[in-house]
């Protein structure tokens, strides 16, 4: 049912994301949206540790709360669990009029319920098949007065860590070429990858963008040995700087990305905060929906192998892609 709110009215809304960056990015059209359309509304988001940077410094929110999750957690469990509780006790306090779920995963759910808000406003668990997942979570906002369009996503980096990247680095502009993703049917082949630097570098400095840490890290596998390997291949044949750079956290990697002209990399998470920065983008997809998860909102052409695996990929479409952006 329709919640009775106006303008005038300040409703108390939390927002409960707790997957991925990407996802958590693809929510940004509808914060903004909640916030011009209830301006004296209290707006917070319950997020995780590892997205939480996402939002950071985003002028729709009144405050973020952040939930660890019990397999990134950095703390004993006791205090975990005490930190957790905290959170969820004063999250009760506010009394919510209303919590939205745009990831209905049965232990947001639980949460959102934990927290006796007036209403849970959960997505639908299906949905047209070529919707995107901006859309999908921005339609959310309809029974809190929401209409129109999404606009575009927005992030923003954090100042000092840009400051001090452009003090390191230069202030650009650098193409960037980000390497990393979760799925083996997301990897590009890195004979391709350094290929596509030492290219890349005839029209400037390239920036080479990856998550640390070597890849028998089980829990969070890294690019170090792949990443090393590009940059001495490209190296070899580059006419510009190839400037390796690791981003071991997300306000590194936003800080990297916002430096950058335009970006090529995998679908994932990084593809989002390039878009999000407002950079045009070639997104390298394998076996992930096109419709649903496409760069949102900025030039951007997508590349594609009929057989849904990058290893499958030639350079030349990717160059082509770049070059097509303009």
């Amino acid at each position: 049912g329709a919640m009775a709110v106006d303008a005038a009215s300040a409703p108390r809304i939390l927002i409960v994301r707790r997957d991925n960056i990407g996802d958590l990015a693809c929510t940004t059209p509808l914060l903004e949206a909640l916030r011009a359309q209830l301006p004296r509304a209290w707006l917070g988001a319950l997020v995780t540790t590892y997205n939480a940077e996402v939002l950071a410094r985003n002028p729709a929110l009144d405050e973020i709360f952040v939930y660890e999750k019990l397999k990134h957690r950095s703390s004993g469990l006791i205090a975990h669990l005490r930190s957790r509780i905290g959170q969820m006790s004063r999250l009760r306090r506010r009394k919510l009029d209303c919590v939205l779920v745009p990831a209905p995963a049965p232990q947001s759910l639980k949460i959102a319920r934990s927290l006796r808000p007036g209403q849970v406003i959960a997505a639908p668990v299906t949905f047209p098949a070529r919707m995107h997942e901006v859309e999908r979570t921005f339609a959310l906002g309809r029974s809190l007065g929401v209409t129109g369009t999404p606009g575009p996503l927005r992030i923003f980096p954090d100042a000092k860590e840009v400051l001090e990247l452009k003090q390191r680095i230069g202030a650009g502009p650098f193409t960037a070429v980000h390497i990393s993703a979760r799925r083996p049917a997301q990897r590009w082949p890195l004979d391709r990858y350094a290929a596509l630097a030492a290219r890349l570098s005839k029209q400037g400095p390239v920036l080479l963008l990856w998550a640390p840490g070597s890849n028998d890290n089980p829990r969070h596998p890294g690019d170090d040995e792949p990443a090393a390997e590009i940059l001495r291949i490209a190296t070899s044949q580059a006419s510009a700087p190839v400037i390796p750079l690791a981003t071991p956290n997300l306000k590194a990697l936003i800080a990297a990305l916002s430096l950058a002209d335009r970006v090529v990399c995998p679908d994932g998470g990084a593809m989002h905060l390039a878009a999000a920065l407002g950079k045009p983008v070639v997104a390298l997809f394998g076996d992930s929906p096109v419709e649903r998860w496409r760069p949102w909102g900025v030039a951007h052409r997508v590349v594609r192998p009929a057989s849904g695996n990058l290893a499958d990929l030639p350079l030349e479409p990717v160059l082509e892609a770049f070059r097509a952006l303009g």
